[in-house]
């Protein structure tokens, strides 16, 4: 009986392949040069014989703009994951040695809570790498170099492999001269505070509303002081420019030592939480093992 010989289909152009998904990613041939380091027109070229190949158009061209088309938009989301994966599996193979770990998290979390700790993991591990970024932005994994990252989320990511780390709930802080200063007794005597707000945690108007009886016409009246980030909220109230309300990870330091104290025992619960993430069905290296490993247990220390 003879073997039966099947011949392989022919290839699509792969690099053609890269510049499409840059271009499908990015929506944009010029940010997909970018990234490429290309020119605009070298994208188009490559997008142009892969169209050439396929016999059919992805994009249509209009001055200054190009659209996928609905059989390009179809053919991206079939090639997307293969592409995912040999990019995953190429970067795991070259840096199955690596001793380099990247770490991304807010940029609050990564000053009040991650910063004062870091060095307990690398005296446990000094021979890791430690890469650390802090962005208000959600970590892209498929164009950031990032191995692991903690988000301020619900933990609802069905491509991400999530764990828990802590969930969060909304408290209220403020120094122990403020109290005095103002006679804070009840969370109605917030009335005649200033609030620091904070866009990590915009939970007053639902705090005030459930707590001390304030609706939010009433709460919007009383005087305030807006802030992008949790660290300068806190550090406002460290001086005693007013209540903070935040989460439990980013003032431990500022309790600890007394600086900050919560003036009522009233607390939110927060459908968010601190999650640890990944790419779902990544593997990873044993230095990124290692991170992992030692930041669960770190918040099931912080937990007990």
């Amino acid at each position: 009986m003879k073997e039966k010989i099947y011949a392989m289909k022919p290839s699509p152009p792969l690099k053609t392949l890269l510049y499409f998904d840059a271009a499908m990613r990015l929506n944009s041939f010029s940010l997909a040069a970018d990234e490429l380091n290309v020119t605009p027109g070298a994208v188009g070229q490559q997008i142009r014989n892969l169209e050439q190949w396929l016999g059919v158009s992805l994009f249509t061209r209009q001055i200054r703009q190009v659209q996928p088309t609905p059989d390009g938009q179809a053919y991206w989301a079939r090639i997307q994951p293969a592409l995912a994966q040999i990019i995953d599996a190429s970067h795991g193979l070259r840096d199955r040695l690596n001793n380099h770990v990247w770490l991304s998290m807010p940029p609050s979390l990564a000053a009040k809570w991650f910063a004062r700790r870091m060095a307990g993991f690398l005296e446990h591990h000094p021979e890791v790498s430690l890469h650390l970024s802090s962005s208000v932005t959600l970590t892209d994994f498929s164009s950031e170099r990032v191995d692991l990252a903690i988000r301020h989320f619900d933990g609802h990511a069905p491509e991400l492999e999530v764990e828990l780390l802590h969930r969060d709930d909304a408290r209220v802080y403020c120094s122990p001269a403020y109290i005095a200063q103002f006679g804070l007794r009840a969370p109605d005597d917030l009335r005649k505070t200033t609030l620091l707000h904070n866009t990590l945690h915009p939970h007053w108007s639902e705090w005030l509303r459930r707590f001390a009886g304030i609706g939010d016409e009433e709460g919007r009246a009383i005087s305030g002081i807006h802030f992008d980030q949790s660290l300068m909220a806190i550090e406002a109230a460290r001086r005693n420019q007013g209540v903070v309300i935040t989460s439990e990870w980013l003032t431990q330091e500022e309790v600890a030592s007394g600086v900050l104290v919560e003036p009522f025992a009233q607390r939110l619960p927060l459908p968010k939480g601190y999650y640890l993430v990944q790419p779902r069905h990544s593997i990873l290296r044993p230095t990124v093992q290692a991170l992992k490993a030692w930041l669960i247990e770190l918040a099931n220390e912080a937990a007990d």
